[in-house]
């Protein structure tokens, strides 16, 4: 078995490509189409995915919904500003959250939000130095989170996102993501309509993105990184609609990689997805052996990253950082607002 090392997923990228803001229309972003056994490509815009996907095919979304996760407060005892990302609910009221700075949030702290709308205490602090913290507040914690909450957009984009709503897809259902599923970021209602006039089979899954997803890749040696466990649900629905595309030998094509490791975890050996919901926290890199995808909707990633690796187990590690090399000469936007790639 090969031994990978993080640098044999590095590329170099310009900072200029790093999409800043949304596209006005988002199905005009552009799209690579790359075959994964040739490595051959071709270059379109990504409303003509129509052309690709065939009647029985079975495109898989991920239906989750992004909350306005980061909360800017104050120390209550001091002023001072700090910074809280919500990670995971834990209880009712109690939630794992990241930081900043952490070092002057000790269990004991009280913190205030929004002109005191939300209060909260530090409770304790658990692994990665992730706090336990409990809130305090008057009414629905969704609205006021609607009201104070900005959207946890990641760290390389750096400009304010005018409309929460372009960090969100046309389909988003659930809340409970840190993060946007963002390859399903280029779908607009009129496209969806379009593909399903077209007889391609929709099949909804959730699986709630952890800022785990974003993780950088510290081992040297792949296989030493921990990946963090993410909930997903797969519906009876959407269980039967995947097994029955995949018995009449079409393909099933996934939305992002969440899509693609929601169907992964869920698979037997035989292929096929079982409903239900769980905790994953697959990890997909080259030698991995697909059990039910056979092709991938994706945005551009960061280098190093576990996306990288990922797409690279299903198109091969050259072909993918050849396209990778093809989409900065041919100027495409990288990342969560940037261009699309379909990998068949």
């Amino acid at each position: 078995m090969t031994e990978w090392k993080k640098s044999d997923f590095y590329f170099d990228l310009p900072k200029e490509l790093i999409a800043q803001d949304p596209l006005e229309d988002r199905s005009s972003s552009r799209l690579l189409v790359l075959d994964k056994e040739s490595g051959k490509t071709k270059h379109h815009v990504f409303k003509d995915i129509l052309q690709y996907l065939h009647p029985g095919d079975c495109l898989v979304l991920n239906n989750t919904k992004v909350i306005p996760a980061r909360l800017l407060g104050r120390k209550a005892d001091t002023g001072a500003a700090v910074e809280v990302l919500l990670l995971k609910r834990k209880d009712n009221d109690i939630w794992e959250t990241l930081v900043k700075p952490g070092k002057k949030c000790k269990p004991g702290t009280l913190l205030v939000f929004g002109d005191g709308f939300l209060h909260a205490r530090v409770l304790e602090t658990v692994e990665e130095g992730n706090r336990l913290i409990h809130f305090t507040y008057e009414g629905i914690f969704e609205e006021i989170l609607d009201r104070l909450g900005e959207m946890p957009l990641p760290p390389y984009i750096t400009h304010k996102l005018q409309d929460k709503n372009r960090y969100q897809t046309v389909y988003a259902r659930y809340e409970g993501s840190a993060a946007a599923p963002t390859a399903g970021l280029h779908f607009t209602e009129e496209l969806l309509g379009e593909i399903e006039a077209k007889g391609v089979e929709i099949a909804y899954v959730t699986l709630h993105v952890g800022l785990g997803t974003f993780r950088p890749v510290k081992a040297d040696n792949i296989l030493e990184h921990h990946m963090h466990e993410e909930f997903y649900q797969i519906t009876k629905e959407a269980a039967e609609k995947i097994n029955a595309a995949k018995k009449n030998g079409k393909r099933i094509i996934c939305v992002g990689t969440t899509s693609c490791r929601t169907v992964e975890s869920a698979a037997g050996e035989d292929g096929l997805v079982r409903e239900g919901s769980g905790s994953t926290e697959i990890f997909i890199y080259p030698g991995y052996r697909f059990k039910v995808l056979d092709a991938l909707i994706t945005n551009f990633h960061l280098p190093e990253s576990t996306l990288v690796m990922l797409v690279s187990a299903l198109a091969g590690r050259e072909h993918v950082l050849d396209a990778y090399r093809e989409a900065i000469s041919e100027k495409y936007r990288f990342f969560s607002f940037g261009d699309a790639m379909f990998i068949q």
